[in-house]
């Protein structure tokens, strides 16, 4: 009986597992951090819709993209510091590599292509929204999340839209 309160104590802190109290503190937190390199990879890829995009839609939603994302970056800004989260000044690997991709197309190729890849990352960026507007633990990653979430339907539904226009199937 001894052994186990001792355990029991030892693996506690405030009534929570230990495990437990990092695992939520690192889940708001590794939600900080990819919302704000989706932000950043949003905005850079936005800029080039606009300068590689031929299609006024394509054009049109890569300003939107740079507009809002940039607003939805400096909204996480005082969220991460009061967490000391550092945000991404570069994209990851995995949105490097999709810009240098779409980087070196040209013309139709370029909206379907980009079109195609804005579709699939809203759908995953909603989903995910969606998750941590009602699980995050930190009520200011909880309110982000859930104002940040009806924009990011916006730019679903447009990113559908602008996709018919350009003649792209989402389903690659």
């Amino acid at each position: 009986m001894v052994r186990t309160t001792l355990i029991a104590a030892l693996c506690c802190v405030g009534g929570l597992p230990i495990f437990a109290r990092s695992t939520t503190a690192m889940s708001d937190s590794s939600f900080v951090r990819k919302a704000a390199e989706a932000n950043y990879a949003e905005i850079q890829m936005g800029k080039l819709a606009q300068e590689k995009g031929t299609n006024p839609a394509v054009k049109d939603f890569g300003q939107r993209m740079v507009t809002d994302h940039s607003k939805a970056y400096d909204q996480l800004k005082p969220i991460a510091s009061k967490d000391n989260i550092t945000l991404p000044d570069r994209m990851n690997v995995k949105d490097q590599a999709l810009y240098d991709r779409l980087s070196k197309l040209s013309s139709t190729q370029f909206d379907r292509e980009y079109m195609r890849a804005m579709v699939k990352d809203h759908q995953s960026d909603v989903a995910e929204f969606q998750r941590e507007s009602g699980r995050a633990k930190d009520p200011d990653v909880r309110t982000y999340a859930s104002n940040t979430l009806p924009t990011l339907q916006e730019h679903l539904r447009l990113a559908e839209d602008a996709n018919t226009k350009v003649g792209a199937s989402s389903s690659k």
